[in-house]
C-alpha cells in the first residue's frame, strides 16, 4: 500500500504521543545537534518503529521516500566546498536505497533507478546520476561518519521492517564491526577512551527520561539531583547527607543539592511515576542494544523477587510495607520484583515494582510481564518455585508465552519420584492438567529429573519441572540464575539509607537497576565494536563503569 497523508499523520501523532520517544533527538537533548549522526540513527530507530507498525506501510522503498530530513545539516558532512548537482539529502537516500538492497557498485542503483522514474522523483533525483558521480560522492564528498550512519540506518530499517512482517530484500548480519574514522586511519582511540565515550553516549540517552516536574528557573539544575543519586550508588554504603557533602567537593558543578533537599524531591515522586521513567530508560536501552545485537528474536526473561537487608527498627506505620522476608523466617524486609532479560540476550533490567502485604504473585507476574511484552518480543519466561500457582501459568499461556517453573512436591509427585527412584530412572514426562475452578483446567507438562550429584538418598533426589512448551525448554532453566547474580550487582549500586519511607527506598532500588543495566548496554555495545561478537561474560568490569561513571558526573 502508498503511504497516504493520513497514515503518516498517524505515524508522527503515536511518536508524539508516546513519552518514551524523543523525535527528532536533537530536541531532547544537548548531546546531539541537527548535524549529529549519532542523533540521526535515534531518529530512524524511533520513526522505523512506528512507521511499520502502520497497515498501511509496506514498502522499505515508500520509508526512504518519505522520511522527514528537511532538519538535518548535511552541510557538516559534505566535503565539498564548489557548486553540485545533487544535494546531499538526495544523495543521502539513494545510498541508503543502496545499502538496504546490499548491491556492491553504484551501476545496480544506477539501473534501478533508471528503470523506475516514479520512485527516483520520489527520492528527489531530476536525473540519474551516472557511476562515477555516485561512486565519487560516496567515497569522496560523504565523511566516514555519514556513511557509517548510512549503513546503521539500513540495518535499523531492514530489522524494524521484517520485524513488522515487512518484506525485506536480505537479512543484515547480527553483529556489525567497529569501523575506522577519518581522524584514526592510522591511530585509533584507546580501549579505555571508547568505553568513555560509550559511556556518555548512554548516560546522556537514558537519563533525560528521569524528571522531577520541578518548577522552571531553579537554581540547581535537575541534572545534579541525578548525578548524585548516581553517585551515592558507586560508592559502598554512602547515604544521602554524607554523599551530598562528597558530591559537592568532588564535582566540578558549582551548586549542589544537598542531602535532605535530595531526599525531599525524591520523596514527591510517586511509585507510578518512577516506574513509568524507569519504563522509558529501559525502552531506550532496549532501541539502542539492539541495533548492535537482535533483540528482535523472541527473547527469555525471568521474573523473580529480592528483598533489602533485615530491617531492625519499629516497623510501626510501616507494616504493610516492611514485610516478611522471601525465607520466611522471622525478620522483615523491604521486597521488589523485577523482570529481566536472560540468555543470549543482554541482560537488562526491562521494569521494577515494590510490594507491599497483600500484593499476590500473579498480580506480580502479569504486572512484569505485561512490561516486558511492551519492550521486547518474549518467548520463554523462567521463574522460581514460588511462582508454581495454576493461575499464573494460565495467565502467562494466555499471553502465548512459555514458561518453565519448578513445582514444589507434594503427595501425588513424592510418590511418582518414589517410582522412579525404585526403578532407577533419571526422566519422566507426563501431561497433567492444573484444576483452575469452575470446572476449568490449566493443561501443562511435568518433567521429573533426577539431580546430579544430589545428598538425597531418597524421592529428593528428584526436582520436578512445569513448562507448556516442548519439555527440552527445561535444559534452559539456568538461565534464570541470570537474575539471581544480576541482584548481586544491583544491591553494590544502591545508595544506603536508614528511611522507612517507601517511595524513596524503591526509587533506590530502581535507579541501582537502572545503573546495572546501563553498565550490561555499555559492555555489550564494547563487546560487539571491538569484536562483532558478543559474549555474555562482561569485558568491560562493574568497577570501570563506575570509574567512567564518576567522570560523566563531573567527578574526578
Amino acid at each position: 500500500m502508498t503511504p497516504t497523508r493520513s497514515s503518516r499523520r498517524a505515524v508522527y501523532r503515536r511518536i508524539a504521543q508516546t513519552s518514551y520517544y524523543d523525535w527528532p533527538a536533537y530536541r531532547a537533548t544537548p548531546l546531539y545537534d541537527r548535524s549529529s549522526t549519532a542523533g540521526l540513527a535515534e531518529d530512524v530507530r524511533v520513526l522505523a518503529t512506528v512507521w511499520f507498525d502502520h497497515d498501511a506501510h509496506d514498502s522499505i522503498e515508500a520509508f526512504v521516500a518519505h522520511w522527514p530530513l528537511a532538519y538535518v545539516e548535511f552541510d557538516a558532512h559534505d566535503r565539498y566546498t564548489g557548486s553540485t548537482t545533487y544535494e546531499m539529502e538526495v544523495l543521502f537516500r539513494g545510498f541508503l536505497l543502496k545499502e538496504l538492497y546490499g548491491w556492491d557498485y553504484e551501476t545496480a542503483l544506477c539501473s534501478y533507478l533508471e528503470d523506475r522514474p516514479s520512485l527516483r522523483r520520489r527520492l528527489g533525483f531530476e536525473t540519474v546520476p551516472d557511476q562515477s558521480t555516485l561512486w565519487r560522492s560516496w567515497h569522496y564528498r560523504f565523511t566516514s561518519d555519514l556513511r557509517e550512519c548510512i549503513e546503521t540506518a539500513a540495518r535499523t530499517i531492514l530489522f524494524k521492517a521484517s520485524d513488522a512482517g515487512v518484506s525485506v530484500p536480505r537479512t543484515p548480519p547480527r553483529t556489525i564491526p567497529r569501523r575506522q574514522t577519518d581522524d584514526d586511519v592510522t591511530t585509533g582511540p584507546s580501549a579505555f577512551e571508547r568505553k568513555q565515550q560509550l559511556t556518555t553516549h548512554v548516560s546522556h540517552l537514558v537519563y533525560p527520561v528521569f524528571s522531577l516536574d520541578r518548577a522552571s528557573g531553579c537554581a540547581i539544575h535537575e541534572n545534579a539531583f541525578w548525578n548524585l543519586q548516581t553517585y551515592l550508588g558507586l560508592q559502598e554504603n554512602l547515604a544521602a547527607n554524607e554523599g551530598a557533602r562528597s558530591f559537592r567537593y568532588d564535582t566540578t558543578r558549582e551548586r549542589t543539592p544537598l542531602g535532605h533537599n535530595h531526599r525531599d524531591q525524591i520523596r514527591s515522586l510517586s511509585i507510578e511515576r518512577i516506574r513509568e521513567m524507569y519504563r522509558g530508560a529501559a525502552q531506550r536501552l532496549v532501541n539502542r542494544t539492539a541495533q548492535m545485537r537482535s533483540l528482535y528474536q523472541r527473547s527469555c526473561i525471568a521474573i523473580d523477587t529480592t528483598e533489602a537487608d533485615p530491617f531492625t527498627g519499629d516497623r510501626t506505620g510501616h507494616k504493610d510495607e516492611i514485610i516478611g522476608t522471601k525465607e520466611k523466617t522471622d525478620e522483615y524486609a523491604y521486597q521488589w520484583a523485577t523482570v529481566q532479560l536472560v540468555g543470549d540476550s543482554v541482560p537488562l533490567v526491562l521494569d521494577a515494582r515494590p510490594i507491599r502485604k497483600g500484593d499476590t504473585r500473579l498480580e506480580i507476574v502479569e504486572d512484569l510481564l505485561d512490561s516486558a511484552l511492551g519492550l521486547v518480543d518474549v518467548d520463554r519466561v523462567f521463574m522460581d518455585r514460588e511462582f508454581d500457582s495454576q493461575h499464573i501459568l494460565e495467565a502467562i499461556a494466555d499471553r502465548g508465552v512459555t514458561y518453565v517453573v519448578p513445582k514444589r512436591m507434594h503427595t501425588s509427585e513424592k510418590a511418582q519420584a518414589k517410582r522412579l527412584l525404585q526403578r532407577d530412572q533419571d526422566r519422566y514426562v507426563t501431561d497433567r492438567k492444573l484444576h483452575l475452578g469452575n470446572n476449568e483446567w490449566h493443561e501443562t507438562t511435568l518433567q521429573y529429573r533426577r539431580k546430579e550429584n544430589s545428598d538425597r538418598t531418597d524421592y529428593g533426589q528428584y526436582a520436578v519441572f512445569m513448562t507448556n512448551g516442548d519439555p527440552s525448554a527445561i535444559t534452559e532453566y539456568g538461565k534464570r540464575w541470570d537474575i539471581e547474580r544480576g541482584y548481586k550487582s544491583i544491591k553494590r549500586f544502591m545508595a544506603a539509607t536508614t528511611s522507612k519511607d517507601f517511595v524513596l527506598r524503591f526509587f533506590y532500588f530502581a535507579f541501582a537497576c537502572l545503573l546495572y543495566s546501563i553498565w550490561r548496554g555499555i559492555d555489550m555495545l564494547f563487546q560487539c565494536e571491538n569484536g562483532g561478537v558478543y559474549d555474555r561474560e562482561p569485558v568491560v568490569t562493574a568497577q570501570n563503569t563506575l570509574t567512567l561513571l564518576r567522570k560523566e558526573t563531573g567527578v574526578g
